[in-house]
């Protein structure tokens, strides 16, 4: 079965899921997490999500984010883009890290942000990585709860006033939450429609969203297909250092190329193809 269009529009909340091939892992060790970790810090402040929680798996992350400007999917392109390059250069391979395209359950945020919170704290502890999960590293769970420092990437504040309006009572009514009923069901049983978590009136609306999507899905595009890098970077050695950075903030910006991408096309790393299109966009 077809997933649908994923829907965006401003203030989405996502539970985000993404697997390595079968055969590889996602994570090799602590480098490859803090390396994704800072890849991911990265990409929160500069699409400016709200990221409320995530939990890295030896072959799979859990995200729990809220995107305020509708855009999930240049933002994932970029995270596992720039982490797969870096996967690849480290461990000597090639070719995709990831199945497929990420995984994305749209939901409601006042239902379901402690239930999907929850779920995801709780997924080392399914599959017996660990016993207590505020002692699992590669997890913003110990943050949230207040046993160790919070990432400047988290957002907690939504998650917090879901239990009281003093942090460090919230920060002790979401232990007690997660941990005092670890069989508890998960929300995920609850879906629609394959990727719709939420009352009824909010999966109607949803639902009449990914309707409209799929019929512009449908639809002709005037555009047409988006131009390739070769095109777009035609007769590169003759261009300016002006014009050449101009052609990549419009690889990036307007064709939504991954900074990967087109680093990896020039023969840049890209983190100086990020430094060029920052500087650029200040300029417009």
């Amino acid at each position: 079965m077809s997933r649908p269009p994923r829907i965006e529009y401003p203030g989405a909340c996502y539970y985000l899921t993404g697997r390595a091939l079968q055969g590889r892992k996602a994570f090799e060790d602590d480098l490859d997490y803090r390396t994704f970790e800072q890849v991911l810090s990265s990409v929160v402040h500069r699409f400016n999500w709200l990221l409320q929680s995530y939990v890295l798996m030896p072959d799979h992350y859990h995200l729990v984010v809220e995107v305020p400007e509708a855009n999930l999917s240049k933002g994932m392109r970029q995270l596992n883009g720039v982490y797969t390059q870096h996967a690849n250069r480290r461990h000597n391979s090639e070719g995709p890290l990831f199945h497929g395209r990420f995984k994305s359950i749209l939901f409601e945020k006042e239902s379901f942000l402690l239930p999907i919170c929850r779920h995801a704290a709780l997924n080392p502890n399914r599959l017996g990585l660990t016993k207590e999960p505020s002692t699992y590293k590669q997890s913003s769970y110990g943050a949230l709860i207040g046993q160790k420092p919070m990432p400047d990437m988290l957002h907690p504040d939504d998650l917090y006033q879901q239990v009281s309006k003093k942090p460090k009572l919230a920060q002790a009514a979401l232990r007690a939450f997660v941990e005092t009923d670890q069989a508890f069901e998960s929300p995920l049983n609850d879906r629609a429609h394959q990727v719709l978590l939420g009352t009824d009136a909010f999966v109607d609306r949803m639902q009449s969203l990914l309707l409209n999507s799929a019929k512009a899905k449908q639809a002709p595009k005037l555009g047409g297909r988006r131009k390739s890098l070769r095109v777009l970077f035609r007769g590169m050695h003759q261009l300016s250092r002006a014009e050449r950075n101009h052609r990549i903030t419009l690889a990036h910006l307007e064709y939504n190329y991954t900074l990967a991408e087109i680093g990896q096309h020039l023969g840049l790393h890209y983190t100086t193809v990020s430094k060029v299109v920052n500087a650029s966009e200040k300029t417009l």
